[in-house]
């Protein structure tokens, strides 16, 4: 890979970023916060490889031998003449060298070509869009579910909208106090374990689609009747004291007492940003 190709790889990976970064398909990579670091690196690649590609135009473009004007040469003054040398004793023949075979001219350094393993990932970035994680990782990853530092006052609105991560840290570890008595609102994708217990499901980011994580809330009640893994549902519910164990870490699993539910469109960030580490 030559610098043109470098340069030309480097372009189209940064304006691939920022055409992420000014749409939502980054939203399927790194969390919402991170946007302005994203269309950064998307204009430093950028202006690298034009860089890159000048610095290589100005190494090849061809140069003017400039004409060189040879001074005058002074005028030496004349020399003494020498005093003549004794003759010297002639010298021994030498024996004549062999003559040297002619040495076979060195092939340039071919360039690796596993450098151009480096466009399959900006491939993959440009013609495919990888869907959000769903109910596959869900089921074989444990809940993330941690215990919020603070319950905060909850608005008085009727019913009350909460993320799934909210509602699962209040139920499972503040027993439902700020639950009690208040008719919620939860969105998320359905996902069904082994045994076929639904659970509406956040994924979680800590920083991009690579550390996600999910966070599980049970369904129990008027469960709709059939149930399609990934649909995305808008539940209404009331809290219900009833928690399992996740059976992939131990974690704590709330569930939620559903007494309506649809389906709903996914959301533009398919991820929970609410979600604190």
């Amino acid at each position: 890979m030559n610098r043109q190709a470098q340069s030309a790889v480097l372009f189209l990976l940064g304006a691939s970023l920022l055409h992420a970064g000014t749409t939502d398909l980054y939203l399927r990579y790194v969390k919402a916060g991170l946007q302005p670091l994203l269309l950064a690196a998307g204009a430093v690649l950028i202006a690298t490889a034009l860089a890159t590609a000048w610095y290589e135009w100005r190494a090849t473009r061809p140069k003017e031998d400039p004409t060189t004007l040879q001074a005058p040469q002074a005028l030496q003054a004349p020399q003494a003449p020498q005093a003549p040398q004794a003759p010297q004793a002639p010298q021994a023949p030498q024996a004549p060298q062999a003559p040297q075979a002619p040495q076979a001219p060195q092939a340039p350094h071919p360039e690796p070509r596993v450098s151009w393993l480096l466009v399959l990932p900006l491939l993959a970035l440009i013609l495919v869009a990888p869907p959000a994680l769903g109910s596959y990782s869900a089921t074989r990853a444990g809940t993330a579910l941690q215990e919020p530092p603070a319950y905060p006052p909850l608005p008085a609105s009727d019913p009350l909208r909460l993320s799934v991560a909210d509602y699962a840290g209040r139920a499972a570890y503040d027993d439902g106090r700020t639950l009690t008595g208040r008719r919620i609102r939860l969105t998320g994708f359905l996902a069904l374990d082994r045994d076929g217990t639904p659970y509406l499901v956040r994924m979680a980011l800590n920083c991009c689609a690579a550390d996600a994580q999910p966070v599980k809330v049970g369904l129990t009640g008027r469960i709709p009747p059939v149930l399609q893994p990934d649909t995305w549902l808008e539940i209404t519910g009331t809290y219900t004291p009833h928690r399992v164990k996740d059976p992939v870490n131990d974690g704590p699993i709330p569930f939620i007492e559903v007494t309506a539910a649809r389906p709903t469109p996914a959301p533009k960030d398919p991820y929970d940003e609410t979600w604190n580490t």
